[in-house]
């Protein structure tokens, strides 16, 4: 199968191409190959000539979209929608990554595929609009919601472990009443690998099984790297920052587990990324 995958050179796009180019003819474009805001994408994406387009690119500075909810929507909303007019022009099936910040976090247990949404800040609504540019003008479409997305160069495990060797203050402090799902890069192209040669299309959330608070993320990060800095319970109102975070996202994997594609418990996944590290810096 001929797969382009977009967002080539993040940490998704790099477990996608490690995953799918084992068995397929990959296409892998990076910001260098796709400016999403340019309507010249959907060209591009035409000329890959693929039977399946996996977008994975995206603007995720959460907070950069909170200063800039224009260009937010420009490389979310409308840049997905260059991609799946060139799509259409091809008759490629699309698999559009999404968020849990699509929606509003004031539910009580964790959100189902089809429950309503809301987002409440510019990055969830631009990734909404993305959405709804798929549902509309792709028939063949995955929309695949993922969250706390960690295995590249840069996410929360790295963070942690960053600012772990130099706390400030000698301690480090974690939003305790921020509750979501962590999800491993590496299962999600495992997951999305088996998803694509399926044509059971429509909405997923594909993360690791689970919940936790972002304090409980970063307890269990120290306790497998054996380190023992100080860690201190804040509240979200006490964390300054630029974007509004949902305060409960933990997303429910029902419609995927329906077809057998299920995922471990997100503390094996940290202790697998971690052991990765560590390899890596032998």
């Amino acid at each position: 199968m001929r797969i382009a995958i977009t967002g080539a050179n993040g940490q998704l796009g790099r477990a996608l191409i490690a995953t799918l180019a084992r068995h397929h003819d990959v296409v892998a474009l990076g910001h260098d190959q796709l400016e999403l805001s340019d309507p010249a994408t959907v060209d591009q994406i035409a000329n890959t000539r693929a039977e399946v387009v996996i977008h994975a690119a995206a603007y995720t500075n959460v907070d950069g979209c909170a200063r800039d909810p224009v260009l937010a929507y420009r490389v979310n909303g409308l840049g997905t929608r260059y991609v799946a007019l060139g799509c259409r022009r091809i008759d490629a099936a699309m698999v559009y990554i999404s968020t849990n910040e699509v929606f509003a976090g004031t539910s009580h247990r964790p959100y189902y595929e089809d429950d309503p949404t809301g987002p409440i800040n510019p990055y969830g609504q631009s990734k909404l609009a993305g959405e709804q540019e798929v549902r509309f003008l792709v028939a063949r479409h995955f929309i695949v919601r993922v969250a706390w997305l960690f295995g590249g160069e840069r996410n929360f495990v790295q963070t942690v472990l960053r600012l772990a060797a130099n706390p400030p203050n000698g301690v480090l402090r974690m939003v305790a009443d921020e509750i979501g799902s962590p999800t491993y890069a590496g299962d999600v192209a495992a997951g999305l690998a088996r998803l694509i040669t399926t044509d059971y299309y429509g909405t997923y959330h594909f993360v690791n099984d689970g919940i936790c608070s972002r304090y409980e993320f970063a307890a269990e990060i120290l306790r497998q790297a054996g380190i023992d800095t100080p860690l201190l319970p804040i509240r979200l109102r006490d964390f300054q920052r630029d974007s509004t975070p949902p305060p409960y996202t933990p997303l429910a994997n029902i419609a995927g587990a329906a077809l057998g594609i299920t995922f471990r418990p997100w503390q094996e996944a940290v202790a697998d990324y971690l052991e990765r590290l560590r390899s890596a810096h032998v």
